[in-house]
């Protein structure tokens, strides 16, 4: 199975005032559910999960119902090992470029201030496969914030790189030498001391689960997955770039561009969420269809819905406000379904009137890597 999981994390190869809201238009405030709704099954079910130790639970979207998504249904992919970790003897290291060196048992972050966000974490890969399209949930995490404890920490005047380690690790080859590699991404020390970021102790209100990072993990609302780096056991501050495997070589998008007449090929690594809307169900009440999805990865505009080759439609975004690092429901009805096949296809507009991209534009089309695939998703349904 090492080489189901690399080609899924490894090789990058080819292949989200009352005032406001009344004078809004297409805004309701609940979940967009009806009583006695049927669910119509779409037609390209996803195949089965080739690769079910490296991810687990994907949400399956058609029984989405919530605005939070349940711990033992929220998505979970695992790089190296899965780690079981004794909270009693854990302990969190803050140290490399500082004056100040700091060490956290899991009380004493308990005792610091706590915040909660709810933030919709997504995969970077996400779509990126036919059957990995549930990589994605929201969750109400609690934590304490990390910028006072990195101030604590009194960086050094060359700090200008924040590495996360976390306690999974595996083995890997770099120049023809075996090492043990522990999990690590970094951001810059300005991305590290944005005031939203958490050291998260909770999820939903309960303690971390294993699977998604007990006993701490980092929050960082607004980036993909990846950087939300989970079992943590140091955060290193750096004066250099630091160049492990998920930063350096997985995790990577490699776009075609064009440049004087020719083609230049361009390397990225994977960061923050990307503006995204998916078709999640189509529900029949009493013989009244309707669509339902969710949009996210920045503030949500509006929400555009097209059923087979017909116009766009604005759909109803249903806003029980949750925050601006959680996704947006919307709903569509559709009361002239005609019987036989139609495709359903949705695109999320933001508030500085970015659009959703279609799978043929170049952002995606010139996009050799399974990363960062935000693409309109259209979804095959029978009437």
């Amino acid at each position: 199975m090492e080489s189901s999981r690399r080609d899924f994390v490894g090789q990058g190869g080819a292949a989200l005032g009352a005032l406001t809201l009344i004078n809004t238009p297409f805004l309701a405030h609940a979940f967009p559910t009806r009583k006695g709704e049927e669910v119509l099954p779409w037609l390209d079910q996803t195949p089965e999960n080739p690769v079910p130790d490296v991810v687990r639970t994907p949400l399956e979207w058609q029984e989405l119902d919530s605005w939070i998504t349940p711990n033992d249904k929220f998505f979970a992919v695992g790089h190296y090992n899965w780690p079981v970790i004794d909270a009693q003897t854990w302990a969190l290291e803050v140290g490399g470029r500082t004056a100040r060196p700091l060490t956290f048992t899991l009380d004493q972050l308990r005792a610091r201030p706590r915040r909660e966000v709810v933030f919709t974490l997504e995969c970077s890969g996400n779509h990126g496969f036919p059957w990995f399209v549930g990589g994605i949930g929201t969750a109400r995490w609690a934590g304490t914030p990390l910028a006072p404890i990195l101030e604590e920490a009194q960086i050094a005047d060359d700090g200008r790189e924040v590495v996360f380690f976390g306690t999974d690790q595996g083995e890997e080859e770099v120049h023809e030498t075996k090492i043990v590699e522990d999990f690590g991404r970094s951001m810059s020390l300005a991305d590290a001391m944005n005031p939203d970021n958490l050291l998260c102790y909770e999820m939903n209100g309960v303690p971390l689960p294993e699977a998604h990072g007990f006993p701490v993990r980092l929050i960082a609302p607004g980036w993909f997955g990846i950087a939300n780096v989970k079992w943590l056991k140091r955060i290193e501050v750096r004066s250099s770039r630091y160049m492990g495997r998920f930063m350096a070589k997985d995790y990577v998008t490699l776009r075609e561009e064009p440049q004087d007449g020719g083609t230049a090929w361009r390397q990225s690594s994977v960061g923050r969420a990307l503006l995204k809307s998916v078709p999640a169900k189509v529900t029949r009440t009493d013989g009244q269809h309707r669509i339902v999805g969710a949009a996210w990865g920045a503030p949500i505009e509006r929400v555009e819905v097209r059923i087979d080759d017909g116009p766009w439609q604005t759909a109803t975004i249903d806003q029980s406000e949750q925050g601006p690092f959680a996704w947006k429901m919307w709903s569509l009805d559709w009361p002239d379904a005609t019987p036989g096949e139609h495709t359903v296809t949705s695109r999320a507009i933001d508030t500085a009137g970015n659009v959703q991209p279609t799978q043929d534009d170049p952002l995606i089309a010139n996009k050799h890597t399974y990363w960062e695939s935000n693409g309109q998703v259209t979804r095959h349904v029978s009437i």
